[in-house]
This record gives C-alpha cells, structure tokens and sequence, in this order.
C-alpha cells in the first residue's frame, strides 16, 4: 500500500511521500496555511461482507481514495462494482397543463411523452441492462415499458421509487396552488425541506424512500442497471448519493427523458458520472456502451 501525506503548517509546508520500497523524502517550504490530506490505495477486492474501517475500494484512482471521501449507500459490501443510469419519465398530461403531480395516478404520457421515451431507447441501444427497475406510477411505468420492450427479464416496480405525496396539492395547477394555497405553495417552492403538509415533511420523508431505493438496487445481482422514475425522487436520489441534506432538494434539476449516470464501488460508495444527459432529445445521439 502506497500513501501520500500532505500537512500544512504555519510558517512551512510539509510534503511527504512513503512507500515500502523507498525512503521517505521531505520537502520544505514557507506557508500560512494549516491543514491536513491523507491518501491510501488498498486492493478492491472484498474479503468480507462487513465494511472493514478505514478500507479503500478504490474504483477511479481518484475521489475513492480519499477517506471519507463518499458516503456507503448499502453500509455493506455489494457483489460487484455497479454502474446505475437513471431516466426522468417523459412528458405527461399534468406536466403540459402545469399541474402538480406529486405521486398521483392519473396523469399519463402525451404524444411527445411517449416520443422522449423511444428517444431513450434509441441513445441507450448500446447500453446493456441486467434489470431495469422503475416507479409503479402511470407516466414512469409506460416510460419504462417502451423502453425496455424487447427484453427478456420483467420489469421491476420499486414502490421506493415513487413520487413524492403532495396531499391536496395534486391536481392543481401551479398558478392556482400559488393562489389558493399561498403558504404551503410558497414553502414547497422556497423552502422545501421545512415545507408541512397533512402532517407531514414530504421532503425529508422522500429522503429515507431514495435511500431504501438505493439499498434495493444496489444489493440486487448484476452490475448494470437502469432506473425509471419522477423527478423529485430523482433530485433524492442524487443528493443522497452525494451526502447532501434536504436543503439541496432544488439544486438539482432533471428534464423529462433526461439520463443520469452513477457509479459505484464494492462499498456502495457513488461517483456521479453525469447529469441530466438532454443530447438525445435533440439529435440521433446514442451513448456509448456502459
């Protein structure tokens, strides 16, 4: 195992670089800053199915070999390394009226919906799939179907990855919601994370549904998967793979049909790969295989 160490202190900088076949040199130079860096590289090969503190299943050589660097979405070893490509579900009748949908089941694909879901197919054909899991809800289920049609293996259907509740707001239309609803409307557009409804925090509860969607996905056989789902699981599911709170639910925005990609190591530690992926709604892109 190499490791490379790097520690600031003040007045001087101190950089040091061990291995097991050399000496260790030092490098001295002035400087203001303090802190400190650790590096290790260990084999990624799993001997237990227990997380072992402080071991490194390097998958890039780049952020996994930071400690602590990512956070295990599975908290124990998986069986291999996974790469996981999620879709948004095309454009649904609420979407073009502008009505909150929420995890209601009465909005479906439009023409141009079903359009953006062949769209995907045709930029993931050279992708391989061994399961494609997806939202039992209408608008994602059909996503999904016309996706994976021609497949051998059955679709699977996560209730985890259905679209958040939104209560009595779903069915209205935005303007009107702004209206007649004015400060839960305002909160779940502003403020999100602290946004109260039916005696609920939808968002926080949407938070621990991406994490047990993760641990469904992640501990399935296989190592490559597509998801189909909604949009405000999917800003979930990102965050919770990259260790950010519910405040960060509106950082992240996925259009209808758009891709994301994730990677992951043996210890169920993401890298995100790509985001909101929109080239093959506009041209005849196919992305290269997986």
């Amino acid at each position: 195992m190499a490791c490379v160490g790097i520690v600031f202190t003040s007045g001087l900088i101190r950089i040091s670089y061990s291995s097991p076949r050399r000496p260790t040199p030092d490098l001295l130079a002035r400087s203001s800053s303090a802190f400190r860096i650790h590096c290790s590289i260990s084999s990624s090969e799993a001997t237990s199915e227990k997380l072992v503190p402080g071991a490194v299943f390097s998958l890039t050589g780049g952020a996994y070999d930071f400690e602590k660097a990512t956070t295990s979405l599975t908290n124990e070893l998986i069986s291999s390394s996974k790469k996981v490509t999620l879709i948004r579900h095309g454009l649904s009748t609420w979407n073009a009226e502008s009505r909150i949908q929420g995890s209601s089941d009465l909005s479906i694909l439009t023409e141009i919906g079903e359009k953006q879901a062949e769209l995907c197919k045709k930029a993931l054909q050279n992708m391989n799939f061994d399961q494609c899991f997806a939202s039992p809800i209408s608008r994602a289920k059909q996503t999904a179907e016309i996706i994976w049609k021609g497949k051998e293996k059955p679709l699977i259907f996560l209730d985890s990855l259905k679209e958040i509740s939104l209560y009595h707001l779903e069915g209205v239309t935005n303007a009107d919601a702004k209206k007649i609803y004015t400060k839960e409307y305002t909160t779940w557009r502003e403020d999100p994370a602290n946004f109260f409804i039916n005696g609920r925090y939808p968002i926080r509860d949407l938070w621990g549904e991406a994490r047990e969607a993760w641990k469904e996905i992640l501990l399935t056989p296989g190592e490559n998967f597509l998801v189909v789902t909604h949009k405000s699981i999917l800003r979930a599911l990102t965050c919770t793979a990259l260790g950010l709170e519910p405040e960060r639910f509106r950082a992240i925005d996925i259009n209808n049909g758009g891709i994301c990609i994730f990677s992951f190591n043996v210890r169920g530690e993401a890298m995100l790969q790509a985001l909101n992926l929109m080239a093959h709604m506009y041209s005849d892109h196919v992305y290269p295989p997986n």
